[in-house]
């Protein structure tokens, strides 16, 4: 999703063609007016990676042409945050002069924040030792005291050395109530911080009216069963990826909310325990009865591929449905059941990645009466 493209100038235009796109796709669903939230027109992106490339003493960025995958030049990157910018030229400076620090790089990965954390990955063809600590720790002090907020982390083959933490913590603010976020290394994040902000607050104002519990699917590190929790008795939440839910747990405990549990479970297995196909002693150890549960609402943002077809007969049985989708084509496979038993009363487009083809879309589905 990544483009040098970034024209200010051009911007509108290329919102106008999503908006005309996105409302043609779902034109045979009868779909309310979208609901259009836009992106900052530069530095939008929490999170970038650059290959490094060396010719002699000099060494700088490179990123590759995604048709051509010819390789060009990357000196600013004006997609990434303002913070990544001002970073990346200290970054590289500080390392081409250490040949324990700049030998055998050949990538950089930078995780931003808006609360003005960054976290930076080192990636080596080469296994580093205890000299390259020692450098690398100078390295770290030195950013910091230039007034970076800056932890870093240093990877090679089947090896990772950490200085002095693997995460971030995020503040993304909803209406505005500030919500922390524990964001690890390599977990899946919300790539566009002020888009993110703006996608928990439509999800707020979606179930402003709800009553009794809500259960949500694939919910990663807790991004939106935080905000959600506002507005129900009880959140019960699930996910499979082991780290998003270590930092979920440690995301209820800094925002002190009580309401909200995870348990580790794929959609799938999910779906055969509701179903009582099958027992799960992850459920019993947690003790959760999932027979207790009132649950009208269900959420679910799941990946790129949709849900599939059990899961999609399973979500047709509550009487609301939030779906936030990456893929608005997979979105239109699964509607084509779940239209079958709710209408769309809620549509949205949220531009995480402007300049470019993808969309990101939210629908809010009620059954039929």
């Amino acid at each position: 999703m990544a483009t040098l493209d970034v024209n200010p100038e051009h911007y509108s235009a290329q919102l106008a063609e999503k908006i005309t796109r996105l409302t043609e796709m779902f034109q045979p669903y009868q779909v309310p007016e979208l609901e259009v939230f836009e992106s900052p027109q530069q530095h939008y992106r929490m999170r970038a990676e650059f290959r490094v490339w060396h010719e002699g003493d000099e060494m700088y960025y490179i990123m590759f042409n995604p048709t051509t995958r010819e390789k060009y030049r990357v000196d600013q990157f004006p997609a990434a945050s303002r913070l990544i910018n001002d970073l990346m030229p200290l970054l590289l400076d500080a390392m081409k002069k250490n040949d324990t620090l700049r030998r055998k790089l050949f990538q950089v990965d930078f995780l931003s924040t808006l609360s003005g954390e960054v976290l930076v990955s080192l990636l080596y063809h080469r296994q580093l030792d205890e000299a390259w600590t020692i450098e690398a720790n100078k390295l770290k002090q030195q950013l910091n005291d230039e007034g970076f907020n800056l932890n870093l982390i240093g990877r090679a083959r089947k090896m990772k050395i950490v200085l002095n933490r693997e995460y971030v913590i995020e503040k993304l603010h909803v209406n505005g109530q500030p919500y922390l976020y524990q964001q690890v290394e390599n977990s899946f994040t919300q790539p566009n911080g002020k888009v993110a902000e703006k996608m928990l607050e439509w999800a707020v104002d979606c179930t402003q009216d709800s009553q009794g519990d809500l259960l949500e699917l694939y919910c990663g590190n807790g991004n939106f069963s935080l905000a959600l929790a506002q507005n129900f008795d009880r959140v019960l939440a699930t996910e499979l990826a082991k780290p998003s839910v270590e930092s979920a747990q440690y995301n209820i405990a800094v925002n002190k909310i009580d309401n909200v549990q995870i348990i580790r479970m794929s959609a799938e297995e999910f779906t055969q325990a509701m179903e009582g196909k099958r027992e799960f002693n992850r459920l019993k150890d947690a003790g959760i009865d999932l027979k207790s549960y009132r649950c009208n609402t269900i959420f679910v943002d799941p990946p790129r591929a949709g849900m599939d077809i059990e899961t999609c007969k399973m979500v047709q049985g509550y009487e609301r449905i939030l779906y936030i989708s990456c893929n608005p084509e997979t979105l239109k496979e699964n509607l084509e059941i779940l239209s079958t038993t709710h209408n769309i009363t809620r549509f949205a487009l949220f531009d995480q990645f402007p300049y470019t083809h993808h969309m990101e879309a939210g629908v809010m589905l009620e059954r039929i009466k």
